[in-house]
Formats: structure tokens, C-alpha cells, sequence
């Protein structure tokens, strides 16, 4: 992977606008290229960035932080103790940038950009909550991952990793009380009116436990009548620390991890973090590594739609295609465990390919499955998307278009169902797609039936491609014959002593990749996911941040559901198509 230079037209334009003091450019291994600003300019650079240059981008796709205090490998990059990474998107140009500040002091703060892009509110609270960075001006900057009674910022170094760090967890009946009082929703802290005229609001809990909201998710209404006026959605209670085990895993160590952030997604979430490593390492994988990677995908793929499509068919009223569905599934899991010998989470993928190459007898299973849905699919559209009933929960409902769409930052199914013919597949295609033939379904109407009309053909466009996969599987090793790869091969191991050492550490302790920052995205079954590396030199990541489709979907619950009825609420939340592990992590 060759190093991606500094964007030096736009880097002198943006010199031009605002002056050359403070602006920098950094070269990086694999990913966007990079501009450092000034903190305090950064409002009115994003602004420029957005809609004034002459190549704008108008997506916030992306923003973090990292705590540089303990990094050695700096590469010429500014002075600071933490620093804020915007990464922005311009969807028509398949273009990015990624614009990064420098922060000082033990309480660092910037300016907020919820004015420039509404998407930044969960995301500066977040970067709030994990490193204690203060992001002046935003409307409600607290927590959002950790309990409000949380001490301390957990992606800061200082904060423990383990809970062997840390004292015991107890619950007294003093503490319980406390927690249980933090909980309590105060519609003034949001900004929210109890009354109106002679009216009284009416504030509902749609969850944490509820069967609609899918998983652990709180969501607070305030309703008028049945009339959803406002609402607050409450996040964190599925949250892992799965960044911050990132910092304490090796880099081979960690692919397991990656199987339970979108945990319907299966391999699908190793392949943007492996992507991501490899550039770091400059590992080029082999065509038949690739083409097992995108078949893998697209079965998960395929099976995570079908989760979709039958929960979603429950949620609006139809019980029955919710068991069909699952059954279709378990097909898919048939191949997968006589591939990968696990279901849900094969942890499959490795740092320059995959684990085993592909077993005696997976092209029958694969050709019967390709046999066997078709027909299913279309007895599907009867009964769901042709009911009456079905159509009359969601046609209309939960709609947004395609502008405020790129502006929450809105990716996959649901950046389609707006019109947009946009697949990074296609856009940017990586491990090989370029060389499969497939179409990307799109809609008009960015309603809840659109964003399911995607999805259903999205299924047959896959199925397409595991066709391709089964008909064209290219010959030849399936792992990368390069040092840095794992896991390495095993030939020689009982020859000679030293590489019976080098085996056991690539295994145990893994490889050590060289100093640099990547990041890799895949089109997974919810939108995109992005991995954003920092390797420090060694055996394991210095910082690993993932983006997740889920995270900014969810945000846009309050948008697209005020006006309506509480039970469009549910219909809203099933055509999302998120997975709480997905936004919390």
C-alpha cells in the first residue's frame, strides 16, 4: 500500500482563505489525507469545508479523538496532548479529508460544529464522555456511552483497562439510590417544555426493555396525545469498552472482538479492521484470499437482511414470515460452520487473508442454498411487501431526503432508499469487487417501505455474488506469504529452533507493525464501517476507533419522528436496521 501524500491544492486553498499559520499537511500509510487546523478555526473551516470551496464536503462522517501523551511515533505532527480528527466525505466526488487539530492541557477543549452539521452532537458528546474533551457551545454535552454518575474519561491512558485495575463493583442501597435518581429524565435539562398553552405533555419510556426497540435502548416521548412531539434517545446500556480493549489486544488477537460489535454482521466487521491493518503493514492479500472474503460477506450479508426482514415484518404486525426468515438463515449458518467451524462469530478472517482455505464440499452446500432462496424471496414479497397492512404501516412513515440524509451522516440501505445510487462496492471497491457484476438497488421515497425495498433486493443482488464467487473461485494460496501476516505458515517449525520461536511469538504476542495511521471501510449490511488505526511500532494498536453505521442512524430518531403516532415509532426503528452493540461498542 503506498502512502497517501498530502492534498496539496486543497491544503493551499485553505491557506489561501485563512491564512498559512497553523495549517499543515501529514502523509499517511492508507486512508484520506490529512489537514491540521488551528482549534480555533475550526468552526468556520468546517463551514468552508462544507459548502464554500471549490471541492466541498458536505458529509460529517466521522469525528474522534486520541490521547497522544504516551506516543512515541509522532511523525511530524503538531504539539499536543490530544488531538480531534474530523473525517469529512463528498459522496459525488468518492472524495475525502480527514482535518485534525491539536488540543493542550489536561481539560482541553474546542468549538463545537452542531451548527455546521447537526451529526456532530453524539459525536463531540462522545468524544465529552471517553476523553473529557470540552466542546464549547454544544447544546448537551454530557454523557452518552458511560452512566452519568461514571469518574473519569475511559479512552484516556491514564484510566484503567481491566477490572482487575480497578476495586470491586458494589451496589449499595445508598449508590442504588443515586443511580436510580441519575436516571430520571428532566425534560428541562433538554431543553424540553412540560405544558404548552393549557396542554400537558405527556413524557413515555419506550424502552429499555421493550420488544420494539430491539435491544437495550431507552427512548423517552414527549407526546401529545399519541402524537410524538419530541424524543430523547438514551444509548450506553450495551456499551463494552471495545475500543479499549483494542489498546490492551494484539493485532491478531483482536479479530474476535470485531465479530460482536455488529453481531448479525459476522465476518463482515473483521474485514474493515483486517483492511486497515494490512495497510498499515503493507500486506497485499491473494486473489483467492479476496474472493472467500466477498463471499463470506455477502452470505452475512444475506443473513443479516433476513434478521431485518423478518423482525421488522413482526414489528408492524406480521408474525409469520419472522420464522421463515430464520429458518433461511440457518441455512446460511450451515455453510458458514462447514467453512468457518462456528455460526454467528467464525472469527475468520486474518491479516493477509483468511484462516483455512475453503473445505472439500462447500461448493454443494452454496449451490443448494442459491437454489433454495430464490423462490422463498418471492413468496416473501407476497406476503410482506405486497400486504396491504404492511404498506399501510410504512409507506409514508419515518421519511427523509437524500440532503438530510448526507447531512446526519446517513450511509448504506438508507442513503440508497433516498435515490442515491451509492455502494462503496462500487464507489471504492475493495477485496476484489471491481470484479463482480451486481447492481445497487435504490428507491425514491426515503420512507420505511423504501428502506425495506432496498434491502429485499439487496438480498438478490448478493446472491448474485456468492453465484459469481461459487462459478469463478480463483485458484491459488489463500494467506499472503508475508512476514507480518498471521497466522504465519507452519512449514519448517520442526526443522530448526528459530522458527519454531518465531511461530509461537506471530501466535501469541502476533506481529509488530510499523508506526502509521490507517483507516479502511467496507459497505456492510447496515451502511458503512470504518476502521481508524494508529500503530505506535507495536505488537498491538495505540489507538483503534471504529464508526459504525448504527451510531449516526440512531441519532436521527428525534428528526424523523416528531409529528408522528407511537406506533410509527416502531415501524421507524425496524426499517433503521441497527444493532445496539453496533452503537454502543
Amino acid at each position: 500500500m503506498v502512502a497517501v501524500r498530502n492534498d496539496t491544492d486543497l491544503l493551499a486553498a485553505v491557506r489561501k482563505r485563512f491564512g498559512a499559520a497553523g495549517f499543515g499537511g501529514q502523509d499517511v500509510k492508507g486512508g484520506p489525507p490529512v489537514i491540521w487546523a488551528p482549534a480555533e478555526k475550526l468552526p468556520s473551516l468546517m463551514r468552508y469545508l462544507k459548502g464554500e470551496a471549490d471541492r466541498t464536503f458536505p458529509m460529517l462522517f466521522n469525528l474522534t479523538a486520541v490521547d497522544e501523551r504516551l506516543r512515541s511515533h509522532r511523525q511530524g505532527q503538531p504539539k499536543g496532548d490530544f488531538s480531534l480528527a474530523y473525517h469529512l466525505f463528498s459522496l459525488d466526488r468518492v472524495e475525502d479529508i480527514c482535518v485534525k487539530t491539536a488540543l493542550k492541557g489536561g481539560s482541553p477543549s474546542a468549538e463545537s460544529i452542531v451548527d455546521v452539521w447537526p451529526a456532530a452532537g453524539w459525536y463531540e458528546r462522545e468524544a465529552w464522555d471517553m476523553f473529557g474533551i470540552r466542546f464549547n457551545g454544544h447544546p448537551h454535552l454530557r454523557r452518552i456511552l458511560m452512566p452519568p454518575t461514571w469518574e473519569g474519561h475511559p479512552l484516556r491512558k491514564e484510566h484503567p483497562a481491566r477490572a482487575t485495575e480497578m476495586a470491586p463493583y458494589r451496589l449499595p442501597e445508598a449508590r442504588e439510590e443515586k443511580e436510580e435518581q441519575a436516571l430520571k429524565f428532566r425534560p428541562e435539562d433538554w431543553g424540553i417544555s412540560r405544558r404548552h398553552d393549557d396542554t400537558d405533555f405527556l413524557f413515555l419510556n419506550v424502552g429499555p426493555q421493550h420488544p420494539g426497540t430491539h435491544g437495550l435502548l431507552r427512548i423517552v416521548l414527549q407526546l401529545d396525545g399519541e402524537v410524538i412531539i419530541d424524543a430523547v434517545p438514551d444509548i450506553g446500556y450495551h456499551h463494552r469498552g471495545a475500543e479499549k480493549m483494542g489498546e490492551r489486544q494484539t493485532w491478531h488477537t483482536y479479530i474476535p472482538y470485531t465479530d460482536r460489535i455488529d453481531y448479525l454482521g459476522g465476518v463482515l466487521n473483521n474485514l474493515p479492521y483486517v483492511m486497515a491493518v494490512e495497510r498499515l503493514a503493507g500486506v497485499e492479500v491473494p486473489e483467492r484470499a479476496q474472493a472467500i472474503r466477498v463471499m463470506l460477506s455477502e452470505l452475512f450479508r444475506i443473513a443479516s437482511h433476513l434478521v431485518w426482514y423478518g423482525t421488522f415484518a413482526q414489528d408492524v404486525g406480521t408474525l409469520s414470515p419472522v420464522f421463515y426468515m430464520f429458518t433461511d438463515r440457518e441455512r446460511i449458518f450451515d455453510i458458514i460452520a462447514a467453512i468457518c467451524g462456528d455460526r454467528m462469530h467464525p472469527n475468520w478472517f486474518r491479516i493477509g487473508g483468511v484462516a483455512d482455505d475453503l473445505p472439500r464440499g462447500w461448493d454443494r452446500l452454496v449451490r443448494e442454498f442459491l437454489a433454495w432462496l430464490p423462490p422463498r424471496l418471492r413468496e416473501y414479497d407476497r406476503i410482506v411487501m405486497q400486504n396491504r397492512i404492511f404498506k399501510a404501516r410504512t409507506v409514508g412513515v419515518g421519511a427523509y431526503s437524500l440532503a438530510e440524509a448526507v447531512e446526519w451522516g446517513v450511509t448504506g440501505p438508507g442513503l440508497r432508499a433516498c435515490g442515491l445510487e451509492w455502494d462503496l462496492r462500487k464507489k471504492r471497491p475493495y477485496s476484489g469487487y471491481e470484479n463482480f457484476e451486481f447492481d445497487i438497488p435504490t428507491a425514491a421515497a426515503g420512507d420505511c417501505y423504501d428502506r425495506a425495498v432496498v434491502r429485499v433486493a439487496e438480498i438478490r443482488q448478493s446472491l448474485k455474488i456468492v453465484k459469481q464467487c461459487l462459478e469463478n473461485m480463483p485458484p491459488g494460496p489463500y494467506k499472503a506469504d508475508h512476514p507480518l501476516a498471521t497466522t504465519p505458515p507452519k512449514q519448517g517449525t520442526l526443522d530448526d529452533i528459530e522458527t519454531l520461536i518465531t511461530h509461537f511469538l506471530q501466535i501469541g504476542w502476533g506481529p509488530v507493525i510499523p508506526p502509521g495511521e490507517a483507516t479502511a471501510a467496507v459497505e456492510a449490511a447496515k451502511g458503512i464501517n470504518s476502521y481508524y488505526l494508529i500503530s505506535d511500532g507495536g505488537s498491538g494498536p495505540y489507538r483503534l476507533r471504529i464508526r459504525t453505521p448504527s451510531f449516526p442512524h440512531l441519532q436521527m430518531i428525534p428528526f424523523i419522528s416528531r409529528g408522528a403516532m407511537i406506533p410509527d415509532l416502531l415501524a421507524i426503528l425496524g426499517s433503521i436496521d441497527y444493532v445496539l452493540a453496533d452503537v454502543d461498542r
